[in-house]
């Protein structure tokens, strides 16, 4: 399953050369994971409250082509593995026109209980991400992007 969310560049977005700031990308990945959950019946917020949280340990971008002011965007997510107590998502990012890809990368993170300490991602969290993990023939989950 992949999740598509539009994003329009706002000024805030931009630093002092009209161009999207770098730490930016890092920030439209979290609304494309917040959104992918949404679309599997996940509301993060609920599993915080019970106290499972899921920290970057990775998060990796390869900027290929800059965003300016007032851009729209499409920001994909998908997923790429679920292991025990990790989970990776992929991010692109392309022009409206979706005839180029600005930037792509990924985040992996890590499962954590209210103490801090790595647990294994619940039962039903896990049920609820597996219907959302993406296999294509001969891709291994774990491949690295770069």
């Amino acid at each position: 399953m992949t999740n598509r969310v539009k994003i329009r560049v706002i000024y805030a977005d931009t630093d002092a050369m009209g161009i999207v700031y770098h730490t930016n990308y890092i920030k439209w990945f979290e609304v494309g994971r917040t959104e992918l959950f949404r679309d599997l019946g996940i509301v993060y917020a609920e599993w915080a409250a019970a106290g499972i949280s899921l920290p970057i340990t990775r998060a990796y971008c390869h900027y290929l082509f800059p965003a300016r002011y007032d851009d729209l965007l499409w920001m994909e997510t998908e997923i790429v593995y679920l292991k025990r107590a990790s989970i990776k998502f992929r991010n692109i990012i392309r022009t409206e026109d979706e005839k180029r890809i600005l930037a792509k990368g990924y985040t992996v993170h890590a499962c954590l209980n209210r103490e801090g300490k790595i647990i294994r991602i619940p039962e039903k969290m896990a049920a609820m991400i597996g219907r959302g993990i993406k296999t294509q023939a001969g891709e291994e989950y774990g491949k690295q992007d770069e």
